[in-house]
């Protein structure tokens, strides 16, 4: 029997022959979103790809497309968080005393009420890193805790209304500061949002060029390069066009341009910095991350941090696209975003998930809800199919487990 070794100076091979597979686990979010939406686009007609109605979709769901940003970092880590709805609710409050009541300049009212948001995060990660209490049950305790004190802060009764900064941070669009295009057919289009799209696309194709370039610089298996390069098209074509639409309404909303700036950001906390390493070891794997010399406690603690932070912006944002901080705000965002987390593939035991899972999971969350309000479905219809979906997300997490391990 006669073997062949690869010469030791011979450059890194691109396995261009290897067979096409997919990660079921990874790619079935986007592909059951795919499904989705094309299933609602039929079921309205085409009104649910209209330019008035993907904007309103990010408009609406915003709040808890940043709470789920906070969520998945809680959830890889291995804990959970029943509380930020209250915090919601209670940074709201805060914001709204700040600048309504106060005549707090709208800077520093929202720095403070970040602060805020912080100190909330804090008092509860230490009760779960320092103390030892199960996130459930202090989670489930701020909860209750923080709403009686949104209800104390508020005296049962909304404030209002918000600065003009904080209502168009919440529902206003860029200007159209170099005028319109014309798109043909689809009329004009703000001409800074599709350079913003074009520059969006650039950045993703340099960014999967590395990636790849990198991989083949350790030996690493690739795509083939036909099949890279149709994968790059496609998230093109999809990027461009929903800012082709968005552009035809009333251009980018600055509630998009923050979740970007956050979603970029995380993104690269999560899969590039030795903190991001830490969450996924400590969730992952516990015991063994304490015999590698990571700072358990610690990271648990920033991660509430983290969390009470995310929660307050959510709380500015929602207060100021309602106009006013209400007593009854943020009732079950936190439950919205926790099944964000898992529809967008966070596994129930931790050390699984990706920000761009929980913002995919968050939309399909989004789509459904209008889509169903669309075509007239009562409320009840509407958490019975969000019910069955977070279910069967769970239930195809754990069956590629299983399927993988056998």
């Amino acid at each position: 029997m006669t073997t062949t070794e690869a010469r030791p100076d011979a450059p890194p091979v691109e396995h261009s022959a290897r067979r096409i597979s997919i990660n079921p686990r990874q790619s079935g979010i986007y592909v059951a979103f795919a499904l989705i939406v094309v299933l609602f686009e039929v079921l309205t007609g085409g009104a649910l790809l209209e330019p008035q109605n993907i904007s309103n979709i990010i408009v609406q769901n915003s709040y808890v497309l940043i709470l789920a940003i906070g969520m998945i970092l809680v959830i890889i880590s291995g804990h959970i968080d029943l509380s930020a709805g209250s915090v919601v609710a209670m940074t709201g409050a805060v914001s709204a005393v700040l600048m309504v009541n106060w005549h707090l300049p709208w800077f520093w009212a929202v720095l403070v009420t970040l602060v805020v948001g912080a100190v909330i995060g804090a008092w509860q990660g230490y009760w779960v890193a320092y103390f030892g209490i199960p996130a459930f049950i202090v989670t489930l305790a701020g909860m209750l805790v923080f709403r009686a004190l949104t209800l104390t802060v508020l005296g049962n009764q909304g404030i209002g209304p918000f600065p003009d900064t904080i209502r168009t941070l919440s529902n206003g669009f860029t200007d159209g500061y170099l005028g319109n295009i014309g798109l043909g057919p689809l009329g004009g289009a703000d001409l800074v949002s599709l350079l913003a799209g074009v520059a969006a696309v650039a950045g993703i194709v340099f960014t999967q060029w590395r990636k790849r370039s990198a991989r083949l610089g350790y030996g690493q298996d690739v795509d083939p390069f036909a099949i890279f390069v149709l994968k790059i098209a496609g998230v093109a074509v999809i990027v461009l066009a929903l800012v082709v639409q968005l552009a035809r309404f009333k251009n980018l909303p600055w509630v998009l341009i923050l979740l970007a700036a956050l979603v970029l950001g995380y993104s690269l906390v999560a899969g590039k910095s030795v903190f991001g390493r830490h969450i996924y070891a400590v969730g992952g794997n516990l015991q063994a991350a304490t015999l590698s010399g990571v700072k358990v406690k610690s990271v648990t603690f920033w991660i509430f941090v983290n969390m009470g932070v995310l929660a307050a912006l959510a709380g500015i944002i929602f207060a100021g696209r309602l106009n006013q901080a209400g007593p009854t705000a943020g009732i079950n965002f936190e439950l919205d975003a926790i099944a964000a987390a898992f529809i967008g593939g966070a596994a129930v035991q931790g050390g699984v998930g990706k920000v761009v899972g929980a913002i995919t999971g968050g939309l399909i969350m989004a789509v459904i809800n209008n889509g169903m309000s669309l075509i007239g479905a009562p409320s009840e219809r509407v958490m019975l199919v969000k019910g069955v979906v977070l279910l069967a997300a769970v239930a195809y997490d754990i069956w590629t487990k299983r399927r993988a391990a056998s």
